[in-house]
């Protein structure tokens, strides 16, 4: 009751707020422009920067999300009543649910719900978990596989999550790690090793940013100077190694020793199915998987051309990973369920009664992606990547070898506040290009590299973005909670990277800055380390 009182004063403080500003948006819409008056200013980006707040302050997502929502209406309309609702519903929620791409991530998500639950209900998944506990001896060695089959599962973010999420739970909850930690791993390894995996649905988009270049070579020669991408997987490696844990995470961590595997207590919709089948073995789980991931490749290639004659790389760099990963994941369910009525492992009843438990499994991801993908528009209807793109432009001439550190840290910042990579990508890329094409090719490699990194960072740290909101959904994790726990470490990766792009602008060699950024991080992790050590001492 008390986090509800602070969760409404918060919001009506935020509201307070907006109803102040009023007089200053209504003298500008005197002027009669076709666009809010508040476009392409700083004041696009305070609607996410609340909902962020609000966020992290309640602890409570959803409210929070809409009282962001709620601020771009009222800036767009001027603080008119039925303008504000007509925006929110039409251009935000409408417009968002009847995009096709959206529809595809959703589908993809209800589905891969219904897999999960269908694994459980086969005990497949405990099956997976007592198998695990023989080979896997040690809550490192859970952690580590767990980062294996992350950095494996290179094609796509979304993919990632949830199948990483569905495979490695029975295997981490064995050896007591707690979900937070889960949600990291899964975190860490999805956009970061996407993005520097050259047969990505990463790689397809951002090659298609780079105008008027070869895209795909532009991503490969990138691949040296992504230092966050890569500094937070040598940062992940290192603290399972080293068992470094701090901040929040250092508490979920500590519980889950003691048993309690989520800190809060919230325990998924999914925890409470029906007990599973004791007919139950590990094929019942990695047959199901390995189905998953053939068919969505092959429905990613599809989509791209591969059946009309396109190569494979060329099929995938044209892929529609949206359509791909439903029409992919339709026909795994559909062979998963013949699959286990042949060995009757479950009934035909018991099949169909999978299905809306894990659609009731996936209702949190799917309101959340709903208001974060209503915020983005709300956010884009104000012009904020208008507004950055500008500031871009005009601080682009000077501080030459300082500004891949800069674009790293615009980048951060972008993602971070609108919740996604994609945008980010195609605000900076062709800016860069723009820049850097005719005068200093290699630092323009870096700089790509630098918006890629900064995006994927902010990415990885909003608690809008749609990647962290499905690693909490794969691994059943209190959103908030994996939001609070995962900051710390994704701004030190941040902190290390900003200062590793400083000496790349001046060296303009991966093979001499990559390494001081790997062996700072490993210093600084270290002396995490010693401190934590010596706090408890």
């Amino acid at each position: 009751m008390k986090n509800l009182k602070k969760g409404f004063l918060t919001a009506a403080s935020a509201l307070l707020l907006c109803m102040l500003l009023a007089p200053i948006t209504a003298l500008a819409a005197e002027e009669g422009a076709a666009l809010p008056s508040m476009y392409a200013t700083f004041w696009a980006l305070v609607p996410p920067i609340v909902a962020i707040v609000l966020a992290l302050i309640t602890k409570e997502v959803y409210s929070s999300l809409f009282v962001g929502i709620l601020v771009g209406g009222l800036f767009y309309s001027g603080f008119s009543f039925e303008g504000t609702f007509t925006h929110i519903f039409n251009d935000g929620f409408v417009a968002v649910l009847s995009d096709s791409y959206n529809v595809g991530i959703l589908i993809f998500l209800v589905i891969l719900g219904a897999m999960v639950s269908l694994m459980n209900r086969a005990g497949g998944s405990a099956a997976f978990g007592h198998f695990a506990k023989q080979k896997i001896k040690s809550r490192a060695g859970a952690q580590l596989a767990t980062v294996a089959l992350g950095v494996l599962i290179f094609i796509d973010d979304y993919f990632n999550c949830l199948t990483v999420g569905s495979v490695m739970k029975p295997v981490t909850d064995e050896h007591k790690v707690s979900r937070a930690k889960l949600a990291y791993l899964i975190d860490a390894t999805a956009a970061p090793v996407c993005i520097i995996a050259p047969i990505s649905s990463w790689a397809a988009a951002v090659s298609g940013f780079v105008e008027g270049e070869d895209g795909f070579s532009i991503f490969i020669r990138a691949i040296p100077y992504n230092y966050y991408a890569l500094l937070t997987i040598v940062m992940m490696i290192a603290i399972i190694l080293l068992n470094i844990d701090f901040g929040p995470m250092r508490t979920h961590e500590e519980n889950a020793l003691k048993g309690d595997l989520f800190t809060s207590g919230a325990v998924s919709s999914s925890e409470e199915e029906k007990p599973e089948t004791a007919k139950g073995k590990v094929i019942d789980l990695v047959i199901p998987i390995i189905t998953l991931i053939i068919c969505c490749v092959i429905g990613m290639i599809y989509t791209g051309g591969f059946f009309d004659g396109e190569n494979f790389i060329t099929a995938f760099s044209n892929s529609d990973a949206s359509v791909g990963l439903a029409l992919g994941s339709i026909f795994a369910m559909i062979i998963t369920i013949i699959i286990y009525l042949c060995r009757r492992v479950l009934s035909f009843t018991e099949c169909m009664e999978c299905l809306p438990a894990g659609f009731k499994a996936m209702v949190p991801a799917i309101l959340i992606l709903t208001f974060a993908w209503t915020l983005k528009a709300m956010t884009d209807s104000l012009g904020a990547a208008e507004f950055v793109a500008n500031a871009m432009q005009h601080s682009a001439g000077s501080l030459m070898n300082f500004l891949p550190a800069i674009i790293f840290l615009v980048g951060c910042f972008l993602a971070f506040s609108t919740g996604t990579s994609w945008g980010t990508f195609g605000i900076l890329i062709p800016i860069v290009v723009a820049v850097f094409a005719n005068s200093n090719p290699q630092l323009m490699i870096i700089s790509i590299s630098a918006c890629m990194a900064g995006a994927v960072c902010g990415d990885h740290c909003s608690p809008i973005s749609d990647t962290t909101i499905m690693a909490s959904a794969g691994a059943q994790c209190n959103h908030v909670n994996h939001v609070t726990t995962q900051l710390p470490y994704a701004l030190i990766a941040a902190a290390v990277s900003f200062v590793t792009y400083i000496i790349a602008g001046f060296t303009q060699n991966a093979w001499i800055s990559l390494p001081i950024g790997i062996v700072l991080m490993l210093a600084v992790l270290i002396i995490i380390k010693n401190f934590t050590q010596a706090k408890d001492a």
